[in-house]
């Protein structure tokens, strides 16, 4: 299969797909080919997505909220009568917050909660029941290397990228006899609006964009990657590179010497 071929023909759902990551991985999907479904909240923004595709007019938009999983079984079923099958799943929605752990309410913690693990894998059985009946399929979730790696500030959702790697790892051992692969992409700090968009302790925005972030890879850069480990098939990928690399495996290695040299860097701060 050639390096252009790979998601021809393939129907690709993608959630988040009106800004940020989702939005550059249908721009460039599309170009390849694939047959794309666009989620997101606001279907304003996906048609404008859509409208920058190339192609445009063999993509579809359906509005999704990962915070309403009481909608999924009809948006499952309107996304599968539109193309007859999903290929590939990409669980790309979600949302960030920037507070001490302390001063973060609960209504916080279960709303990050709700959106990036819960939505997520409510959203994840349905379309992976599907898949398994037909024995082919993918899921590709996005998580974070705050799922690695314990971030200050970042309380809630790095619990909840935690949680969606472990769910990941039980999905993935007991549906791979059937044919669906399931892939976990770890990015680090990529030039997106995620962090102006995370909540802080009392449910409202940030508003500011990291200086992590702005400094970050930037969202084609990552995309690409992105898309080299998704037709690899490797299982589970770090994307990042400087501190967010080096605390991914420095965590993993020496687990109680990055606790150390983590309470430092964050003592400064």
């Amino acid at each position: 299969m050639t390096h252009s071929s790979f998601f021809s023909n393939k129907v690709v759902w993608i959630t988040g797909a009106s800004s940020g990551i989702g939005k550059e991985l249908a721009i460039q999907l599309a170009k390849q080919n694939a047959t794309l479904i666009l989620s997101s909240r606001r279907e304003s923004t996906l048609l404008e997505v859509k409208a920058l595709l190339v192609s445009a007019e063999k993509h579809s938009v359906i509005p999704l909220d990962l915070s309403e999983s009481e909608s999924f079984e009809a948006i499952v079923e309107k996304a599968y009568s539109i193309y007859g099958k999903i290929d590939f799943l990409i669980n790309n929605g979600g949302i960030s917050q920037r507070s001490l752990c302390l001063e973060t309410s609960e209504a916080v913690d279960r709303r990050v909660m709700e959106v990036d693990y819960f939505g997520t894998i409510k959203l994840t059985k349905m379309v992976a029941a599907k898949m398994v009946a037909e024995r082919q399929g993918s899921i590709v979730s996005i998580s974070s290397v705050a799922g690695k790696v314990g971030s200050p500030y970042r309380s809630a959702y790095s619990g909840a990228k935690h949680a969606l790697i472990g769910f990941m790892d039980c999905l993935r051992a007991e549906i791979a006899q059937f044919g669906v692969k399931i892939q976990v992409i770890c990015p680090g700090w990529i030039q997106t609006d995620i962090s102006r968009n995370a909540l802080i302790g009392d449910m409202s925005k940030f508003g500011k964009l990291d200086q992590e972030i702005a400094k970050g890879m930037p969202v084609e850069e990552f995309v690409v990657k992105l898309i080299k480990v998704i037709k690899s098939g490797k299982e589970e990928a770090v994307i990042a590179s400087g501190m967010p690399l080096l605390a991914s495996y420095l965590r993993r290695l020496m687990p109680n010497k990055f606790h150390k040299i983590i309470r430092k860097i964050y003592k400064k701060k």
